[in-house]
């Protein structure tokens, strides 16, 4: 009987412990965390041997498999130590794969994967498909495969999951986008993590199709150097780039989708229900994939025009005194900020901070002159920043509390939006755009958006 260890008990963990356990294996996971009451309950339910807050070396290194969490780094000496006895590490995604034959649309990128994602599994259930939503959001792949076995699933996919996919093949991989993030985790290498975002491309063949922003210098310096397997579908803001034609572009004020074998659609971009040019982007991307997928375009135009959007992705909260509130908790990387400034029409205040990746915050200096007034750093190191924005010409509010650019330095949220608040200026806009990751305050970037829409309605 084959044993599988299960390294991290969240929902891609207790998801492969299940399906392992359903495929007759035998099954151990282990968490050096508590593992929470729900996933506790399943694997109980499931006659699966757990344990938490440790790691019991001698019911791991005798695994044939491991299924580790995303969240662990490869550099954990138990990792380390798997990897010295030989012993085959994967993810719950490669594992899953090996038990459907479901086609898999696989979304990655620094930023716009979530949205990308959310978009296509809105087009797939508009279309009648019988579609699950897994990897970063959604439910567990592998607890899907076991009990509900989907036709199709749409997956958001972190460089920490592509990390240990080896076999998985994707029948569409779409790469958004590739700027610097999780540096911390690949050594401070960038080649590192683009080599990652890569892994989305591995084991595809001309029957399956990459679809990839063309105006990314990163990805098109990759593709000059690689030869891909698959069938492109580039996409951009323009017809032609760099000699090849876009499958999605804009002209004028439409969008144009028009996928090989599919009739173009053409929709105004005034009518998107997502704003900004990054959400154009994320829009084409989706439409291709769909065309791919032989969906109507009338069906497409639909989800165009009435997708809802994320939570914690450029979300109004309220408007309190004339000021409005986004929460942008998502945005856990400078770039991802860029684009939320970017969309910004008002003066800005900008709350920012967190768990620093290595950032470099010369990214938005341009758009933080142009639009924010007031910077509030909200984090237990704030240093950088304070050393970094006051270069840019702002002051610290409690030494120059009318100087007319200034930053505040916070460490808790309650605080960053009362600070906020009484910053604006009635007509302004207080965007939470953060940069940073919120394992400093936070147990997630959700509970970071939540509680800054909480502390925003009891003003």
């Amino acid at each position: 009987m084959k044993r599988l260890v299960v390294l991290g008990a969240g929902e891609s963990g207790t998801g492969a412990a299940i399906l392992a356990k359903e495929k007759g294996m035998d099954v151990f996971v282990s968490d050096m965390g508590e593992i929470k009451a729900p996933y506790r309950a399943l694997l109980d339910q499931h006659g699966i041997e757990w344990e938490d807050g440790k790691h019991t070396e001698e019911k791991i290194l005798n695994a044939d498999e491991v299924v580790k969490s995303p969240g662990i780094p490869l550099t954990a000496p138990l990792i380390v130590k798997l990897q010295s006895l030989r012993k085959p590490i994967i993810s719950e995604i490669e594992f899953a794969a090996r038990y459907t034959d479901a086609k898999m649309i696989c979304i990655t990128g620094s930023n716009g994967k979530t949205t990308t994602t959310s978009l296509i599994f809105d087009i797939l259930k508009r279309a009648g498909l019988n579609v699950g939503l897994a990897g970063n959001i959604g439910n567990s792949l592998a607890l899907q495969v076991a009990h509900e076995k989907h036709d199709y699933y749409v997956i958001e996919l972190s460089s920490f999951q592509l990390d240990n996919m080896y076999d998985f093949r994707a029948d569409i991989a779409i790469l958004m986008n590739i700027t610097p993030d999780h540096l911390d985790r690949y050594n401070f290498e960038f080649q590192n993590y683009v080599d990652a975002k890569f892994r989305i491309t591995r084991n595809q063949t001309k029957n399956d199709a990459f679809i990839y922003w063309s105006e990314d210098p990163v990805i098109d310096r990759e593709l000059h150097k690689l030869r891909l397997g698959a069938t492109l579908y580039p996409f951009g803001n323009n017809e032609d780039n760099t000699g090849r034609t876009n499958v999605a572009y804009i002209r004028e004020n439409d969008l144009i989708v028009a996928a090989p074998q599919a009739e173009p659609l053409t929709i105004p971009t005034g009518e998107l229900s997502l704003k900004g040019k990054h959400n154009q982007l994320n829009s084409m991307a989706a439409s291709i994939a769909a065309q791919i997928l032989h969906i109507k375009n009338d069906v497409i135009r639909e989800s165009l025009k009435q997708f809802a959007g994320v939570e914690h992705r450029l979300q109004y909260v309220a408007t309190v005194r004339g000021i409005r509130f986004i929460n942008d908790s998502k945005a856990t990387n400078v770039n991802s900020c860029w684009y939320a400034l970017e969309s910004m029409t008002t003066p800005t205040v900008l709350i920012l901070g967190g768990k620093d990746k290595g950032n470099d915050y010369s990214e938005i200096d341009q758009l933080v002159k142009d639009k924010c007034h007031t910077l509030i750093f909200m984090g237990l190191h704030n240093e950088k920043l304070r050393e970094h924005f006051s270069a840019l010409g702002y002051a610290d509010a409690a030494e120059q509390p009318n100087a007319e650019n200034r930053f505040f330095d916070t460490d808790n949220l309650h605080d960053a939006v009362t600070n906020a608040y009484h910053a604006a200026n009635e007509g302004d806009t207080v965007l939470l755009s953060p940069c940073c990751a919120s394992f400093d305050l936070f147990h997630s970037y959700e509970d970071r958006g939540e509680q800054f829409m909480k502390a925003v309605r009891e003003l």
